[in-house]
């Protein structure tokens, strides 16, 4: 019982922190502006900097809000539709209504995309709900196929889908920032004696560098300092809230059934180790059944395939979720 409020308290923390980010990058702007504009300016903004502050906090996440699910829509749009005929793809649509019949919401629109990637994700907003599935989730076993849109659909009901879809856009915008940072830290600047035989062959050997190494180094560490503020909460809530609430559903699946928690189980092991993770769109990443983040970004989220690991065992243990 303690151990289950523990959970929850750790989620609702994460979901503090994701609405935290949007506001975080918002206050970038508006904290300055209000401050300017407040006592002493034109008087539009009377508290000055706190009204700033109070500014950000609403207008971010009502922001990314809105921005979500047309970011989610485009990049759905985007995606190579699955060549299905029309007796499969009612097949899909009807089985997707009976789970969501189930579970007890309303059947998302589908989209099944050609993809290698054994994944599923849920989307929901002001928009409505949008559940992407690839056709290699679909040649899964049933009870694999099952209970992997099931859980989706799980996601779909604790509003988890709901609150990530909400926050993705600013914690799009936190990690390739970071990433950049990242790249600028490590960027090499000497060149190598096969780059020097490379240019020499061109005629061209430069007597130096025309940005030294240091100078991007000292770029990207002020990057991160000034990054610092909406990454740490996005890391929070990438682990607390969007892996908890991963965790929180396969503890629904399992409770379905012996078969689901097996199903649940062979589909993350498949969707984990299989190759194809390379051709699912990051931008899902957050929103689908197993995160398929390279490593890099999986460091930059303060998280890592140690995540499917843990789910893995979980599920294949005798021991409740």
């Amino acid at each position: 019982m303690a151990d289950s409020v523990d959970r929850r308290g750790r989620r609702g923390l994460g979901a503090l922190a994701l609405l935290a980010v949007p506001a975080v990058l918002a206050a970038v702007p508006l904290v300055p502006l209000a401050a300017l504009l407040g006592p002493g300016g034109l008087g539009l903004v009377p508290l000055g900097a706190s009204g700033g502050l109070l500014a950000a906090v609403l207008v971010g996440p009502a922001a990314a809000a809105l921005l979500g699910p047309v970011l989610v829509d485009r990049r759905i749009a985007r995606l190579p539709r699955a060549d299905l005929d029309d007796r499969r793809a009612d097949f899909v649509a009807d089985r997707v209504e009976a789970l969501a019949g189930e579970v007890g919401v309303d059947a998302p629109e589908i989209t099944a995309v050609r993809a290698d990637a054994a994944n599923v994700a849920v989307a929901d907003g002001y928009r409505g709900s949008r559940l992407v599935v690839s056709t290699r989730l679909l040649a899964l076993p049933k009870a694999d196929r099952d209970a992997a849109l099931r859980h989706a659909l799980v996601r779909l009901r604790t509003r988890q889908a709901l609150l990530t879809t909400a926050t993705l856009p600013a914690l799009a915008a936190v990690e390739t920032a970071a990433l950049l940072a990242t790249l600028l830290v490590g960027r090499r600047g000497d060149r190598t004696a096969a780059d020097r035989r490379v240019n020499r062959i061109h005629g061209y050997e430069p007597d130096r560098e025309r940005v030294p190494s240091w100078a991007y180094a000292a770029a990207g560490v002020l990057c991160w300092l000034l990054l610092l503020p909406a990454w740490i909460p996005a890391t929070v809530g990438d682990r607390f809230s969007i892996a908890g609430g991963r965790r929180a559903a396969d503890a629904l699946v399992s409770r379905v059934g012996s078969e689901d928690r097996e199903g649940l189980g062979n589909a993350v092991a498949f969707a984990s180790d299989a190759a194809g993770a390379g051709d699912w769109p990051p931008l899902l990443d957050r929103l689908s059944l197993v995160s398929m983040a390279d490593a890099e970004t999986g460091r930059v989220r303060g998280t890592s395939r140690q995540e499917a690991r843990t789910r893995l065992a979980r599920l294949r243990s005798k021991r409740a979720l």
